[in-house]
This record gives structure tokens, sequence and C-alpha cells, in this order.
């Protein structure tokens, strides 16, 4: 018996191998719960270019949008784990679960993490003419008015809703947020100073930023962001426990080979040293955050954690 076992672990282990070492032999889809033009959009499929390349098999990309990216990652969980289906995600991922308490997968148990692609400031921009020059007036400034602020945002939830909102908690006054559809409007109605501030994504803020159009007052992320080293992070400005880290990355559904994801990280973290694909997500803002399949699956339970508690605290609902 125990050899009948033995011989099945390693029939099993060859065949794992075998699959690893042709695959993958046709198209790879990719999965974004998002709709087309987001930066969860954009910055993955310029790392796949680069990929397909080296794979010799094209990346599919299928954008399914809807109920805060959770009908695509529903899809995802679902499909068979054989390293052709692949879901790409944001930070959005982990605040997920305490936003729908009756999702149909389980962001820990039915996904394995694959690797990030990497982070993506967010910075607090608002219209000169409001009369703030620092994120300590206008704190102030909220905090004498309850009724005075408003928050720009792409639903609850998002990206840029999550920096403004642990920003807020922190610092510790009243926001309404004024939901948008797409960042270029939600930027429109801070420029003209119909809504106060928003958590916009670096590469999208700063041309505005540069010409006098908006004030770049704090980055969410927990380091000064590259392309804007000038600009400090909210936790410089005083503000503990507010800072966000607005990641991108790539995962597979549950009981895909090892050998495969192995495979994928390589060909991702290869992708990602290219010359060509560094500048291009240079140019976009976008910080390397290079993690092992472990060190991301580990970041991504300890998130789910820590914003199921931000949730609550924040009195965060998904409509």
């Amino acid at each position: 018996m125990r050899r009948t076992l033995l011989a099945a672990a390693v029939l099993i282990a060859g065949v794992a191998g075998a699959c690893a070492d042709t695959w993958p032999s046709r198209p790879i889809r990719a999965v974004i719960p998002f709709g087309p033009g987001s930066a969860v959009d954009i910055v993955p499929r310029i790392v796949f270019e680069q990929m397909a390349s080296q794979l010799g098999q094209s990346i599919v990309v299928e954008n399914r949008a809807g109920a805060g990216g959770t009908l695509g990652t529903a899809a995802v969980a679902k499909a068979d784990p054989d390293g052709y289906t692949l879901l790409v995600h944001s930070s959005a991922h982990t605040i997920a679960p305490a936003l729908y308490p009756n999702l149909s997968y389980s962001v820990a148990r039915d996904f394995v993490t694959v690797g990030t692609i990497g982070s993506v400031p967010n910075i607090m921009i608002m219209a000169p003419s409001k009369g703030y020059k620092t994120v300590q007036q206008y704190v102030a400034a909220a905090k004498a008015d309850p009724k005075l602020s408003t928050y720009a945002a792409l639903g609850v939830g998002s990206a840029v809703q999550m920096s403004a909102e642990r920003f807020r908690l922190s610092a510790g006054f009243e926001s309404v947020m004024v939901p948008f559809k797409g960042g270029a409007e939600g930027i429109t109605e801070v420029m003209a100073g119909r809504v106060d501030f928003y958590f916009c994504p670096i590469s999208t803020a700063l041309p505005h930023i540069r010409d006098g159009r908006l004030l770049g007052l704090a980055v969410s992320s927990p380091r000064r962001a590259s392309a804007a080293p000038e600009i400090p992070t909210t936790l410089e400005s005083g503000y503990a426990d507010s800072d966000y880290t607005f990641w991108m990355g790539i995962f597979m559904p549950a009981k895909t080979p090892p050998e495969i994801v192995a495979k994928f990280h390589r060909e991702m973290a290869r992708a990602l040293d290219a010359p060509a694909v560094k500048e291009k997500l240079a140019k976009l803002g976008v910080e390397p955050m290079p993690l092992s399949p472990a060190q991301f699956d580990a970041q991504v339970k300890r998130e789910i954690g820590t914003y199921a508690t931000f949730a609550k605290a924040a009195g965060m609902q998904a409509n």
C-alpha cells in the first residue's frame, strides 16, 4: 500500500513537472475585473506584451467589470486551475470580503498569489483657489466645520477611496464622498473647486500639478513617490496609520500547479526588468514592488484582516 501511494505521488509530481515544461502551449486569458482605461488595465498590458514575447504565447486581456470587481474575480475563482486563466487585481481585492460579506469566493482560499506588478502612489490634490497651502491647514479647517469637507472617489473600496478614508480617519475629520464614474470627471470637479480633494493616481495628477492648476499636498504611499519626491507622505505630515499602498498583482485559481505559478512569476520578474518596460512603467508613476509569491500571499492575508477592522471603523459599506 505504501509503495503504491509513493508511486502515485511520484507519478503526479512527474505529470505536474511535464505540464510546467510545456506550459504555455496556447494563449493565456487574463481577467481584469474593471473597465478599460484604469491603471489596473493599462499597467498590466505593458507587462503582458513583453511576457507574450518571452513565452511565445499571447496573453489575452478580458475586462469583466461589475460589483466592485467581484464579478470578474468570481469567474477566475471557478476557472480550471491549469495556468491558462489568471486574475489581475489591485489592493481592492483585500477589502472586498469586508464590503461584500456574501461573496461567492474566498480571497484567501480560492486563489494562489503569483506576483506583484508594482504600486502606484495616490496624491491628495486640491484646487489652488481653496487657499490651503498644506494638508495640515485643510485638516484644521475641516475639523472646524464638519460640513465643509468633500472628496472625489470612484466607488466604495476603490484605491482612491481607501486612500481618502485612511487619511480622513487618521486625521479625525468628517468628509462626504462624491462618487464619479471616472477619474477625469473627478479631477475636473476638484479643479473647479466644487469638490475639495481627491487622492488621484500620480501619473494622472502630475501634469495638472506641474502647470499650476492643482496643488499636490501629500501622497498616501508609505514612502515619497520617485516621480514627485518634493511632495511629503501623509505619514510625514503627522498622520499615523494614514498610508495606503495601491498595488497591482497577479493571481491564479487555487490548485494551479506550483511549477506553473513559479514559471509565470519568473517570467513576470524578467519582463519587469526589461528596460523598455521599466521606462514605460516609470512614466506612469509605477513603483517597483518585488515580492515572492509567498511574501505576496502573506501581505494579502494580512491586509484582509487589517481592512476588515478598518472598514468597520470607517463605516464603509458597498451599495
